[in-house]
């Protein structure tokens, strides 16, 4: 599931990720990047719990403002979003293109 205004259900389009949206996956590691817990994300938007948990979980669909507002606060600690080679990343800034939590890394011990 991807935020998105486009209009069709952000988790019918997984490959659809473009420089105003953010998947799942993305947001499970940049949290884990600036270990952070749902409740830590939810807290810095004024949201309960429940939203991270369901985005990150595809659980339902989420109003593509708050998804937006989700990345925004991520990015404002220095988390950079990227597509490269066709997979999507997380890393910090300051950091070399190398570095970060690799997607196919997390785990239940480094995702909350």
């Amino acid at each position: 599931m991807t935020g998105s205004d486009e209009g069709t259900p952000s988790g019918l389009q997984p490959e659809a990720t473009g420089p105003n949206t953010i998947t799942p996956a993305q947001s499970r590691a940049a949290r884990a990047l600036l270990n952070w817990s749902e409740a830590d994300l939810a807290g810095r938007l004024g949201l309960g719990a429940d939203f991270v948990r369901d985005f990150e979980s595809g659980g339902r669909e989420q109003p593509s403002g708050q998804i937006e507002a989700l990345r925004s606060a991520l990015m404002t600690h220095g988390v950079v979003f990227s597509r490269e080679g066709g997979s999507d990343g997380v890393r910090l800034s300051g950091q070399g293109r190398d570095e970060g939590t690799r997607l196919g890394a997390l785990n239940t011990e480094n995702d909350r």
